[in-house]
């Protein structure tokens, strides 16, 4: 099918189309709910708490676009490549499954019904309403979704100027009657003290780090259907494309934390910020703010679990041939809605850990992605880092499971062991190790540099 695109320049409107399908791909259920809840955790120190969530939450995802751009990939898959192929495709199920049927792509549904709509039924019909919700739900994101060629148009032309309306309209209302200066509003003891950290560990719940890897398919599909074949291009239209995006959706983070730390002053500290993104809205527009909290909510999800769906599909039919695009894309589409209706709650607690493991790797991969050119694509630099990251990774997924697990003699005897890394006390004990595999990596790079010149031997890459 791209055989038959017809090559062209990108008129500033495709620009424009293509940062709104990149924006809308990313910003999804966890982009609105997790920074609210976060501006109501850190309360008065909301601003430094902004600045961590902003570095894994946006910076990071930027990254992972450049390190697609960078390296000329077409998925996460040979974003790993490098560490040979068995690895680039275990990291790869592991980066959709997290991002996918298991966590991700059911969270759009939960979110958006937990928000949007169990407002308007009654606690014994909630588990219903959900089950016919998340059908038609994940039923609609596959019709949308079928067609690879359309999914830019339906997403960054329809969808996601209907979801920035109404997420205007909302600001608008707030900002113009604050709840409460949030500088004057308590912060948890854990944002007293370490603000900066808790903020940049929150951002791994957005999944936008390890998303930039995965949708890395689904905008390099969108950019070829647009004329820009040529793989430079191609990097060079994604890269100016994605970083507009991230800023436009750096601004929105900031906005709903000093939302959420403003909103403290009237409400109580919620479970999760869909609770208190329900509240805000109810407080300035009552049931008529709750419909237009339904539909924004609704289609923003709609947009990303379109996203993660044709992601998912297209990455597996390239790698897993025996089975269609489509039909990858009903099994995703209904394991998805399966996963959904185990709940919201549910739904975070597990994929914390899971996040914990994968999140330090996501982003030794994407630094290492980005300055691969320096070394060649060097697969022993590569290794080193990776060596390093991965055994504390596995102490903070087994410290952030629920207490079933890391309160068990085994998880006890993890957090033992953990606790003699650097930086552990704040779930950052694998930046040390990487950073130390990083100096061996590139000793050892330069020592097979060195043979290689004196010998004529090749520096062991991957291409």
């Amino acid at each position: 099918m791209l055989n038959r695109v017809q090559k062209r320049n990108l008129t500033k409107r495709d620009y424009v189309t293509l940062s709104s399908m990149i924006f809308a791909l990313f910003f999804g259920a966890g982009n609105l709910i997790f920074p609210l809840h976060l501006g109501q955790l850190a309360g008065g120190h909301w601003g430094i708490a902004a600045a961590g969530f902003l570095i894994t939450a946006v910076l990071l995802p930027l990254l992972s676009v450049l390190a697609v751009c960078v390296t000329k990939s077409k998925g996460v898959y040979d974003i790993g490549k490098p560490l040979g192929a068995t690895f680039a495709v275990v990291f790869m199920v592991l980066i959709h499954f997290t991002i996918g049927p298991f966590f991700g792509t059911p969270r759009t549904a939960t979110v958006s019904f937990t928000v949007g709509l169990a407002p308007f039924f009654p606690a014994k019909y909630q588990s219903l309403a959900l089950l016919l919700f998340s059908a038609a739900f994940f039923g609609l994101a596959y019709y949308l979704s079928v067609e690879q060629s359309k999914i830019m148009a339906r997403v960054g032309k329809l969808l996601n100027p209907l979801f920035l309306l109404l997420l205007v309209a909302i600001f608008a209302v707030a900002f113009s009657s604050p709840l409460a200066h949030a500088g004057s509003t308590s912060a948890t003891a854990a944002y007293q003290t370490a603000g900066f950290t808790n903020g940049f560990l929150q951002g791994y719940n957005t999944m936008d780090a390890l998303a930039g890897l995965a949708l890395g398919v689904t905008i390099v599909t969108a950019v070829n259907f647009m004329g820009q074949t040529d793989p430079n291009k191609a990097a060079w239209v994604t890269a100016r494309a994605g970083f507009f995006s991230m800023a436009f959706e750096g601004l929105i983070y900031v906005l709903l934390i000093l939302l959420g730390a403003q909103s403290l002053s009237q409400f109580k500290l919620s479970d999760n910020g869909g609770v208190a993104f329900d509240q805000i809205v109810n407080h300035y527009m009552g049931n008529v703010g709750q419909a237009i909290l339904a539909v924004l909510i609704i289609t923003t999800c709609l947009t990303t679990a379109i996203g993660l769906v044709a992601a998912f599909a297209q990455d597996f039919h390239k790698h897993f041939g025996f089975l269609s695009y489509k039909a990858w894309l009903r099994i995703t589409c209904l394991a998805s809605f399966l996963t959904a209706n185990v709940g919201l709650n549910q739904i975070i607690a597990w994929s914390t850990p899971v996040l914990m493991f994968l999140y330090p790797l996501a982003m030794a991969l994407i630094f290492l992605s980005i300055l691969s050119p320096l070394f060649h694509k060097s697969s022993v630099v590569y290794v080193w880092v990776v060596v390093f990251t991965v055994v504390p990774a596995v102490f903070d997924m087994v410290a952030a499971f629920p207490a079933v697990v890391s309160q068990s003699t085994f998880g006890q005897a993890m957090a033992h062991v953990q606790s003699f890394l650097p930086l552990a006390s704040s779930g950052m004990d694998w930046l040390v190790p990487a950073l130390v595999g990083a100096v061996f990596g590139t000793a050892h790079y330069l020592l097979l540099q060195r043979a290689k010149t004196s010998t004529g031997m090749e520096v062991p890459m991957k291409r």
